[in-house]
């Protein structure tokens, strides 16, 4: 684990990452069965047969089927049962970042779930008004962490939004194999994690 020695921040993503979108996608999904008059079990295997050709599965459906796109119901995320632990074991080593795609009221939700007080900065794209995969929003948390891109771990369940561009910028990087992204199939170096986890208590054996 030696490529891990002289890290000084990790930075997480949010959503399948350290919460469970498990609800909140299968709201949507069943939305577009009824919309489409069709099966949550028919709209389910389009996502998922979309999601493995490395296409947003769940909007390419949606499309297929013809139907208006659902919103997100994030009253469904839910923390997974080991997000509180494994941030509480690596803050007392790491500094801890977020550096994610979603809605306003990041911090908000945060601390609702009881995490906020384990992380010491976070960048979030509504408020910055910059999203993930452009490299901008992780230039603007290695900026603000202070942290070489060396230094820094970025973990996630994206390949495309996660891994490349954090890659890219000369960050080390982890894939969390958890909600849909775990379908993506790697085709390329760039598209390569330095480490490969199926779940969060896992990184406590690579950090």
């Amino acid at each position: 684990m030696s490529q891990m020695k002289d890290v000084q921040w990790l930075f997480f993503d949010v959503g399948s990452t350290l919460v469970d979108e498990g609800l909140a996608y299968e709201r949507r999904l069943r939305e577009m069965a009824e919309a489409a008059n069709t099966t949550y079990a028919a709209a389910y295997g389009l996502a998922l047969g979309f999601y493995k050709q490395n296409k947003k599965g769940d909007r390419a459906a949606a499309d297929y089927l013809g139907t208006p796109f659902p919103p997100w119901h994030k009253e469904a995320e839910r923390l997974y049962g080991d997000t509180v632990e494994v941030l509480q074991a690596l803050s007392r080593r790491y500094k801890i970042g977020i550096i994610a795609n979603q809605s306003p009221g990041t911090k908000a939700r945060l601390a609702e779930w009881g995490i906020l007080r384990y992380i010491d900065l976070v960048i979030a794209s509504a408020e910055e008004g910059v999203a993930k995969p452009s490299p901008e929003i992780f230039r603007l948390a290695l900026e603000r962490s202070g942290c070489p891109s060396q230094k820094a771990v970025m973990i996630g369940d994206r390949v495309d939004n996660d891994i490349v561009p954090a890659k890219a910028l000369g960050m080390r990087t982890v894939w969390v194999k958890q909600g849909w992204g775990q379908y993506w199939s790697v085709t390329c170096e760039a598209e390569r994690a330095d480490y490969t986890v199926t779940c969060l208590s896992e990184l406590c054996h690579i950090l």
